[in-house]
């Protein structure tokens, strides 16, 4: 998918790429508005952190359990099927939290939102990397695509939290139960690639035998790493901020903040990425994550706080892009479906773990503690990131 020539035979491609990212932003901000009113309305009503933590987790969880099925199945039935049945289920969990806003329900809401959200991006970044040709037009497509989150991640919580201080939540989750209908009217314009020949074996693989390959491997551990430091900070902002007596608008505009910065660098990528093999720009981004962590809990206030989530936006938004191109060019073509079903399955496994682990850490011994782990696990991944120098993913 050529994103960076001006030529008329790219200007469909453009709009293509454009409808994706659009309905991408629209999908992805239900979820990010839902992850982010959904705590502060079970802290409000006096739920516990480790509660939160819980309720944190259920967004990941049916990623889980349903991101192999979902990438097998988008091999087999391209963008459209997926992302229609993904947008269901995510109409469904925001109307389920406005007609019922209890936190049994709320849970029900993550598994929906959660799991709709997962299975539509696998749809779309399989898509995406099956129109690029080179693995220049892989980073670049895949930083054009990765903006969609980023601002998404800005407009969800900003929005969830206008809401939440001026209409109450269930206005709130209305909005976010309408989102999802606007992603569909973008991304159902889309063109289907045609499906890939299969090889007679294929039948007999296992998405297990991926991770024989030692670059597969170390590229999906160090995306965990990366991937858990930004699950961290959406845990412990609305934890911290509450503890600090900042209002939804504030604390949705820290988490703002952090989104913002996370597409601006976005933004500049494709440039970036066109001179910069993608092993860098992932080293450094792991080098600059343990720094900022390591001093978050020594600021106080809003605006510091605020400083920080930029200063990690800018960070961590480089490295979703450079670990998706990377994967794309060491998957066969017929399976990019799984691999990317994998890498999702594997953070989304660690998004239901951590927020509940850093919620009773955080319980015991503190936030700061938190912070500080985070960092030194971060700070440690780095050496193996230096590992993804690979001819593979060089050009």
């Amino acid at each position: 998918m050529r994103v960076t020539t001006s030529s008329p035979e790219a200007r469909s491609p453009r709009r293509e790429l454009a409808r994706l990212i659009t309905g991408h932003v629209f999908l992805h901000a239900c979820m990010a508005g839902m992850r982010m009113a959904a705590p502060l309305m079970a802290l409000q009503q006096g739920y516990s952190d480790v509660a939160v933590g819980m309720l944190l987790a259920l967004f990941a969880l049916t990623q889980v359990f349903l991101a192999l099925p979902a990438g097998r199945y988008a091999d087999r039935h391209g963008l459209k099927k997926p992302v229609r049945l993904s947008v269901v289920a995510a109409v469904l969990g925001g109307a389920i939290a406005v007609a019922f806003p209890t936190f049994p329900v709320l849970c029900l809401s993550a598994l929906l939102t959660g799991g709709a959200t997962g299975s539509a991006v696998i749809a779309l970044q399989r898509h995406v990397g099956r129109a690029a040709h080179t693995p220049s037009e892989l980073k670049q497509a895949f930083s054009w695509l990765s903006i969609g989150p980023a601002f998404s991640n800005f407009v969800g919580p900003f929005s969830a939290g206008l809401l939440i201080d001026h209409a109450g939540f269930r206005a709130a989750f209305l909005l976010m139960a309408l989102l999802p209908l606007l992603a569909w009217a973008f991304i159902r314009k889309a063109h289907e690639e045609p499906l890939p020949e299969r090889p007679t074996s294929a039948h007999a693989s296992r998405a297990w035998d991926l991770w024989r390959d030692p670059m597969f491997r170390r590229l999906l551990l160090v995306n965990w790493f990366l991937s858990a430091a930004w699950d961290v900070h959406t845990f412990v902002v609305p934890v911290l901020g509450h503890e600090r007596g900042l209002s939804a608008s504030v604390i949705g505009s820290i988490l703002g903040a952090f989104a913002a910065a996370a597409a601006l660098i976005r933004v500049g990528l494709p440039i970036l990425a066109a001179r910069v093999h993608e092993w860098v720009l992932i080293v450094a981004a792991m080098v600059a994550t343990a720094l900022i962590y390591a001093v978050y809990p020594f600021m106080h206030t809003a605006v510091t706080m605020g400083i920080c989530s930029i200063l990690l936006g800018f960070a961590l938004g480089m490295v979703q892009p450079m670990v998706m191109s990377m994967l794309h060019q060491i998957t066969p073509e017929h399976r990019h479906g799984e691999a990317v079903g994998m890498r999702l399955m594997m953070i989304n496994a660690s998004s239901v773990a951590m927020p509940m682990l850093f919620g009773a850490a955080g319980a015991l011994v503190g936030v700061s503690a938190v912070f500080w782990t985070v960092a030194a696990t971060v700070g440690a991944g780095t050496r193996l990131a230096l590992g993804l120098r690979d001819d593979r993913t060089s050009g």
